[in-house]
């Protein structure tokens, strides 16, 4: 639930359903959670998949360190991160991101995977991300395959060829 807060906090969506506690519905549509990025960050790929339960825990000492800090009185019916108000869950993920903090790495690779969830659906492949209905890559406009799975775009995106197809090319795109 907290990395589902702080991805929400990253790109924000809309709630799940009324009883939802860590997406805070700051946005419409879908945002970083629907879009996958607690699934991408426990694939081993990323490399934190071990290291999650601490970095959950320290999220959460660092939620608790906010909220004495600025009095507020946290619900300890979820964890603490998750009990912060959206705007206060911001005001830290600015300072855990910071340039001045001594474990901003960590807070920034989560950031970075949070927003490659919402941005590339990194842990799905993307023709079937696109058919599901990714809510990232439907916000970003994603163009879907041709029937055969590939991407072929008739118009060029700046509108002019920019450089011949290699003649080694094989049918798939791939170079030889």
């Amino acid at each position: 639930m907290t990395l589902e807060a702080f991805a929400d906090t990253i790109v924000p969506g809309e709630k799940r359903s009324v009883d939802d506690r860590a997406v805070a519905g700051a946005a419409a549509g879908g945002g970083a959670v629907a879009s996958g990025a607690v699934e991408l960050l426990e694939t081993p790929a990323v490399g934190l998949a071990t290291a999650l339960g601490d970095i959950v825990d320290a999220l959460n000492g660092h939620a608790l360190e906010h909220a004495a800090e600025h009095g507020l009185a946290l619900d300890g019916s979820v964890p603490p991160f998750v009990a912060l108000p959206f705007a206060h869950r911001t005001a830290l993920v600015q300072t855990l991101t910071g340039p001045a903090h001594q474990q901003r790495d960590i807070w920034v690779a989560l950031a970075l995977f949070s927003n490659m969830a919402f941005d590339t659906a990194a842990h799905l492949h993307t023709a079937e991300a696109i058919e599901a209905g990714h809510p990232g890559l439907a916000t970003l406009g994603f163009a879907k395959p041709d029937a055969d799975g590939v991407w072929r775009f008739p118009d060029y995106s700046y509108r002019r060829q920019l450089a011949n197809v290699h003649p080694n090319t094989t049918a798939s795109g791939s170079p030889a």
